[in-house]
């Protein structure tokens, strides 16, 4: 964890782009109840193919027109290198200087993975076209990528991703440190020092909880999960449950070494004020 205790912490929220005026509302609630934090920022993000690109233009207008500081995510996948730089000039026109880099999953019926078939192809392309300008942020999974052949392949992949020009990652949620932990000793080992940001789910509702982690990987410990069925259908426990579990993770990743937290919000507010709140974040500076 040396690598990671060098950097000043930094905090951070993700966001989706809503898909009505009501969900834009609730995200604006969102931003407004999350802002006084004073994050480095907010990320927004962006769907397979580019199938959510106008609401995510949408949403980062919003963010940029009141002066909040914005990192877009941008996936590669299905894209030419003409639609990229299309984005990436339209970025730099907005003074945008931090992009979230990800290659995104191949949407159902598309044929080819584009000019881009990987995100280190995306980082270097976005050097090549702008230079220094854009702080990279680009994906690592400490509990390894669901499609990876095997552990080493995957820490491989994102040592590409870092050669290529990465400035620093934001990790796939996870529920146990010790994977965090073991993944840094592992990217330490090959020479990866670049800051690796944990990202943070709330546990919000089980159910979707357990369908998405098994969508991308990521392990939800036994323990966690037999306590969770066994609240049922009692939201408010299973959201008293989870704000103590995550907050107590969270208290470890930071005492350790971790260079920030990544807050994945699922645009609701209130989970991630009350574990910000009982890590005192607010007494640290930020």
């Amino acid at each position: 964890m040396k690598s990671q205790q060098k950097y000043q912490k930094s905090f951070s929220f993700e966001l989706f782009p809503p898909k009505t005026d009501t969900g834009m509302e609730k995200l604006k609630a969102c931003v407004a109840a999350l802002q006084p934090l004073h994050p480095l920022y907010f990320s927004v993000t962006y769907g397979a193919g580019g199938s959510t690109q106008e609401r995510t233009f949408e949403t980062v207008d919003w963010l940029r027109r009141e002066g909040i500081g914005t990192a877009p995510h941008l996936s590669c996948v299905g894209s030419s290198r003409a639609q990229v730089r299309d984005i990436l000039s339209h970025y730099l026109a907005q003074g945008i200087d931090r992009i979230v880099a990800l290659r995104g999953d191949m949407p159902s019926g598309m044929g080819a993975a584009g000019d881009f078939p990987h995100a280190n192809d995306l980082v270097e392309f976005i050097r090549a076209e702008t230079g220094d300008h854009f702080c990279i942020a680009v994906a690592a999974y400490p509990e390894f990528h669901p499609q990876a052949g095997d552990a080493l392949a995957d820490l491989k992949n994102f040592k590409r991703k870092v050669d290529a020009g990465a400035n620093e990652a934001i990790t796939q949620y996870f529920y146990s440190a010790d994977a965090y932990f073991r993944f840094v000793d592992d990217c330490e080992a090959m020479g990866v020092e670049i800051p690796i940001v944990p990202g943070i789910m709330p546990i919000l509702n089980f159910t979707q909880l357990a369908r998405f982690s098994d969508a991308c990987g990521a392990e939800i410990p036994c323990w966690i999960r037999r306590r969770l069925q066994g609240f049922g259908d009692d939201t408010k426990r299973i959201r008293a449950f989870g704000i103590e579990v995550v907050t107590e993770m969270c208290q470890r990743l930071l005492e350790q070494g971790a260079p920030g937290l990544h807050f994945y919000t699922m645009n609701q507010s209130q989970a991630v004020a009350q574990i910000w709140t009982d890590l005192k974040l607010s007494e640290t500076p930020v």
